[in-house]
């Protein structure tokens, strides 16, 4: 322990406003306390036996429910691995799901959290799948373009409306997907207004901790066409012998995670702690407590980018969120400056990047 407190003691811990889908968040002490530091709650990551697992599956239940409520798409699995991983689970569900033998290209908005591209690339070139990144105005669809991916807010924290994009990928047939932030979506129309078929993102900001990176619970949300093709597990309402309500993993079939040459994903299991965390964090603070943390990380975003700007810094644009872009001579030596003083900030060519959260 001793040698542990020592290699503890050598790190510098700094305030991160680097943002890319890790956000500092508030976990209420009860979670805590209760979930986090609770030992029951240390399980397996697959509640196999139902008959052991209710109060596992209720809360993976009101995770789910959550996610649906907050995209507006009526199937929400219990969490994946991270916002990457799901997003390329999209893209594969989506090529799986094309009818058209020469549909090969994915459209991904450029503008997305560079972590997302990387797997998107590894998972695209076994598979013989062209990624297509480019400006949402830009992109051009057509009969051998299978799904279009968009991130709200962007990488940048631009967001845009998507819906003339969206409309055009509709038309031509092509599978919609947005990676999405939670605590965004509060202030927004859910996404499924909008067009979107899939959606993803990380629960991450829902009060579950840093932990240098990782783990974190990410979401996949789709429509009713793709129940029986949605990646990881989906817990449902039953009945027991006696004819009582019960919960219990629904809607796939074991060969879907068994047997390899029926699966329709390599993914089988769930971030079941971080979810539960995540959706009792929603719980905690309920749907107002929700929309004040979202327009207090809002507004001070904007608050900040107005003095940055009173202090004659080049905000490249105005923050719709929680992300704003510093056009700066020099960067380097700003993120060094930055950084004595306590502060991450995302390096950029051109300048640096600050998200706030809502610490």
């Amino acid at each position: 322990l001793r040698e542990l407190e020592q290699r503890a003691a050598a790190n510098t811990v700094l305030r991160n406003l680097i943002g890319l889908g890790y956000y500092d968040t508030a976990t209420p002490a009860l979670i805590q306390r209760h979930v986090l530091e609770n030992p029951a709650w240390y399980t397996a990551y697959t509640p196999y036996q139902a008959e052991i697992a209710q109060g596992r599956l209720e809360a993976l239940l009101n995770f789910q429910t959550l996610i649906s409520e907050l995209t507006g798409l009526p199937i929400a699995n219990a969490s994946l691995l991270d916002e990457a991983t799901a997003a390329a689970e999209a893209m594969t569900l989506a090529y799986g799901a094309c009818r058209r033998k020469q549909a090969r290209r994915f459209h991904v908005q450029a503008d997305l959290f560079p972590q997302t591209l990387a797997v998107l690339q590894t998972r695209a070139e076994p598979l013989g799948i062209e990624l297509v990144v480019a400006d949402p105005a830009a992109m051009d669809f057509g009969d051998d373009s299978f799904g279009l991916l968009l991130q709200l807010p962007t990488a940048s924290g631009a967001c845009p409306d998507p819906t003339e994009v969206i409309a055009r990928a509709k038309a031509a047939d092509v599978l919609v997907i947005a990676a999405v932030d939670p605590l965004a979506q509060v202030l927004m129309p859910p996404v499924a207004q909008l067009g979107v078929q899939i959606a993803v993102g990380s629960a991450q900001r829902f009060g579950v901790p840093l932990g240098f990176g990782g783990p974190h619970a990410a979401f996949f949300a789709t429509t009713e066409a793709y129940k029986r093709q949605i990646p990881g597990r989906l817990v449902g309402m039953s009945r027991d012998a006696a004819g009582e309500p019960a919960l219990r993993l629904a809607l796939q079939t074991r060969e879907q995670h068994i047997r390899r040459d029926k699966a329709t994903s390599n993914i089988c299991t769930a971030q079941v702690l971080l979810a539960v965390m995540a959706g009792f964090y929603a719980v905690h603070h309920g749907p107002d407590g929700l929309t004040a943390i979202a327009r207090r990380v809002q507004r001070l975003t904007a608050a900040l980018a107005a003095g940055l700007q009173q202090l004659g810094l080049d905000v490249a644009a105005a923050p719709a969120f929680d992300t704003l872009r510093l056009r700066l001579d020099q960067p380097n030596g700003w993120i060094e400056r930055l950084e004595a003083a306590g502060f991450n900030l995302l390096p950029l060519p051109d300048g640096a990047g600050i998200s706030l959260d809502e610490c």
